[in-house]
């Protein structure tokens, strides 16, 4: 098995890979769109599952902070809708409030100027999702 990690905005897609042995998130690229078409990444998306061999996506859902789910979230689960349609692979979710944030305070530790943190924050925000997947995928084959 190997996943990519995805952090969905309404004009890029932050895309994470996960190693050989699903321990560890890696950040790969980010991918632009026009505002709000999300199918013209599905060509770049498949490029990227057919060279790294990925078997699963994991897609952050962003949640709203009483737990709810607004627009945001729906367009996540549309996307995830997509992508199972032209994958025909699983799609799992994983809560990704504040993962934004605490991306750029690691970019801000690293002191990426404002341009650099720009390009790479969802590369970042999609590794932080994909790790938190791996993490809890770990705690739950130790139980």
């Amino acid at each position: 098995m190997r996943y990519l990690g995805l952090d969905l905005g309404t004009k890029s897609l932050g895309v994470s890979v996960s190693d050989f042995s699903n321990t560890f998130a890696m950040p790969y690229q980010t991918l632009h769109f026009p505002e709000n078409e999300y199918e013209s990444v599905i060509d770049a998306l498949e490029k990227i599952v057919k060279e790294k061999k990925i078997t699963d996506f994991v897609l952050g859902l962003p949640k709203n902070m009483d737990n709810s789910c607004g627009f945001a979230a729906q367009r996540s689960q549309d996307f995830a809708e997509l992508l199972k349609q032209k994958f025909c692979l699983p799609v799992h979710f994983v809560d990704e409030r504040l993962t934004t944030k605490e991306a750029e305070r690691i970019l801000l530790q690293a002191d990426k100027s404002r341009k650099k943190r720009k390009k790479v924050i969802d590369n970042v925000a999609s590794s932080l999702i994909l790790e938190t997947f791996l993490k809890e995928r770990i705690e739950h084959e130790r139980k």
